[in-house]
C-alpha cells in the first residue's frame, strides 16, 4: 500500500496527508521531489528540500519513502533521502538511468513505460537485475490509447501475464492509469484480484490546489474507505495485508 501526493509543496501539507494515510493503513509514503512534467513551464519540484521534507515526514510517521529519479546525476542524492527509487514511465528505457541506479542496491519501484509492451519492461527489469541489484517492483500504470476518457488504458491483464513471465513482484498504479479518482477505487480493485502485490495511489488533501496532478488524486476519507475495501478483498485472495485497529 503505497500512498501520498503526487509532489512535495510545503513540509505542513505533506505531513496531514502522511498522517491521514498511514491512519488508513499504507505502509510505504511516495511523493516526488524531481517531476518530468509533459510541459517544461509546468512545477518541476522542490529537489533537494524536497527530499528533506519527505524523509523527514517518513520518519515521523515510521514509513519507508519512495520517490522518483529522473536524472543519473542526481542517483546519490535521491537514495541517500530515499528508502526506493522510482522510475518513471518516461524513464523507463532510460537505460543509463537504470544501470546507475542498479548499482545502488536500494529497491526500485519500475513503472511501465506509456507505449512499452510487457517484454520491454521486463527487459528494463534487467538493466536493473545485471548490475547485481535485485530488489525491483514493476508498476502497472496504464499505457496510451485513443479513447481521451480516462488518461490512459488500465491494462489490468497486465499483472497475471507479468507475473507468468517473472518472479518479480507488480503492483498497479490506477491513478495514472485512469487519471480520474472516480475510476480508481474499482481498478484499484480489479488490480488486487488479478494478483497485484501493491497498489499504489495518489492522495492529497486538497486537489484543487495541488501543483502536479491533483485531478487524479483521491481524498484522504476516499482513501481510507477504499483502502479497507483493498485489505478486505486482498485477504479474500489470499494476500497479506497491513491490520488497522478496530477492524475485524
Amino acid at each position: 500500500m503505497i500512498a501520498g501526493p503526487c509532489a512535495v509543496e510545503s513540509s505542513e501539507r505533506m505531513d496531514a496527508i502522511a498522517s491521514a494515510v498511514k491512519a488508513a493503513g499504507a505502509d510505504i509514503l511516495r511523493s516526488g521531489a524531481y517531476k518530468p512534467r509533459t510541459s517544461p513551464y509546468s512545477f518541476q519540484g522542490m529537489g533537494e528540500d524536497g527530499l528533506k521534507i519527505l524523509r523527514e515526514t517518513g520518519d515521523k510517521y515510521a514509513m519507508p519513502v519512495v520517490t522518483e529519479i529522473t536524472d543519473p546525476r542526481n542517483v546519490e542524492i535521491v537514495a541517500k533521502y530515499s528508502d526506493m527509487l522510482q522510475v518513471g514511465a518516461r524513464n523507463m528505457q532510460n537505460f543509463v538511468l537504470l544501470t546507475e541506479i542498479g548499482q545502488t542496491r536500494k529497491p526500485v519501484l519500475l513503472k511501465r513505460g506509456m507505449s512499452a509492451t510487457i517484454n520491454d519492461l521486463l527487459m528494463s527489469a534487467e538493466y536493473i537485475l545485471s548490475q547485481g541489484n535485485p530488489n525491483v517492483v514493476a508498476c502497472e500504470r496504464g499505457v496510451k490509447g485513443f479513447d481521451p476518457i480516462t488518461r490512459n488504458i488500465f491494462d489490468v491483464a497486465a499483472v497475471p501475464a507479468f507475473k507468468a513471465l517473472s518472479h518479480l513482484p507488480i503492483i498497479v498504479d490506477p491513478s495514472h492509469a485512469t487519471g480520474r479518482p472516480d475510476l480508481i477505487p474499482p481498478c484499484a480493485l480489479a488490480g488486487v484480484a488479478a494478483g497485484a502485490d501493491g497498489v499504489h495511489i495518489e492522495v492529497h488533501n486538497c486537489p484543487e490546489e495541488a501543483l502536479s496532478d491533483g485531478p487524479q488524486a483521491l481524498l484522504p476519507d476516499k482513501y481510507a474507505d477504499l483502502a479497507k475495501q483493498i485489505r478486505q478483498l486482498a485477504r479474500l485472495v489470499g494476500k497479506q495485508t497491513t491490520t488497522i485497529a478496530g477492524e475485524e
